[in-house]
């Protein structure tokens, strides 16, 4: 997958530009780029492609470790309260 198809407003990109930005701002980028990409794109597969781009040169970037990030998945989260685990 060409990283021009999974950050084509090169959002991603730009991040790995801009001098001093924190982990902060490139997760609010990265929040960005996530809510532009289409709906049937494999999220998985565009991180994986941005972090084989990107990773090999900019290893201690706070974007790599957010694409990191990314790439983990979570859990099903399990139902802790409300009424339904209330007793009768």
């Amino acid at each position: 997958m060409a990283v021009e198809e999974v950050d084509p407003k090169g959002l991603i990109r730009e991040s790995y530009r801009i001098e001093g930005i924190t982990a902060g701002e490139c997760r609010s980028i990265f929040l960005d780029w996530a809510l532009s990409i289409p709906v049937d794109h494999d999220n998985k597969s565009a991180i994986e492609a941005l972090l084989e781009h990107y990773a090999p040169d900019h290893a201690d970037h706070p974007m790599t470790e957010v694409l990191r990030q990314g790439l983990v998945t979570l859990t099903t989260p399990r139902r802790r309260g409300g009424w339904r685990s209330r007793p009768r």
